[in-house]
């Protein structure tokens, strides 16, 4: 149920406009969703996405929808898992 929230969160906001939305896209996020809200091993294609997403970090921790989730320690440990830097925004 909280995974299914969390994906109609990213989704959702994804979906709003804006010259950002065009290359960021949240909805890319959706593959890490286990590992970030359960804190389970990233997957190949999470990774993946995390890093073509790495541009876009800094906008969405400062998104008050899903900044508690960029900015948890398991979104942390997600990068880390990916040997992507954590941003310092």
């Amino acid at each position: 149920m909280l995974v299914a929230l969390a994906l109609a969160l990213i989704v959702a906001v994804a979906s709003a406009g804006g010259a950002a939305a065009q290359q960021c896209s949240a909805a890319q996020l959706a593959a890490c969703a286990p590992a970030i809200i359960s804190g389970s091993p990233p997957t190949a294609s999470c990774c993946s996405n995390l890093r073509a997403q790495e541009p876009c970090f800094c906008q969405y921790a400062r998104n008050p929808a899903y900044s508690s989730y960029i900015n948890s320690p398991n979104a942390r440990r997600t990068l880390t898992s990916c040997g992507i830097a954590v941003p310092s925004c």
